[in-house]
């Protein structure tokens, strides 16, 4: 994992764990997101993002989530292996698997800085 790109991820999973720690389901959920972005690519990133966020879903007793997150883990690690995640795909079971999203301006600064495309 390309070293800026991996800063970023643990920044926002750090971010996000630290408002699941305070029960703040939504605010962890959005810094997951985040990180679902920038570590889609790699299969243990991708796929603890999705771990955390089928830990969320349990805490919300959100079904669709939790059966969405169960869903991913099982693909998740295969999807970054074969390069087949979605650009700006943000992760949770509220968009497509495969569904390409607009990446945010700031996520995108980061990997234009790591020299990653973004597209």
């Amino acid at each position: 994992m390309n070293l800026i790109i991996k800063e970023a991820f643990e920044r926002e999973m750090k971010t996000a764990k630290e408002f699941y720690s305070l029960q703040k389901w939504e605010e962890a959920f959005s810094h997951l997101e985040r990180a679902h972005i920038l570590g889609q690519r790699n299969v243990i990133p991708h796929t603890l993002n999705h771990w955390w966020m089928l830990k969320v879903g349990i805490r919300k007793k959100d079904g669709n989530e939790i059966l969405g997150q169960v869903i991913r883990l099982l693909v998740a690690g295969i999807g970054s292996l074969l390069g087949r995640a979605p650009i700006g795909n943000t992760g949770g079971s509220n968009v497509g698997i495969m569904t390409p999203m607009p990446i945010a301006d700031d996520i995108a600064q980061i990997f234009i800085k790591a020299k990653l495309p973004i597209h």
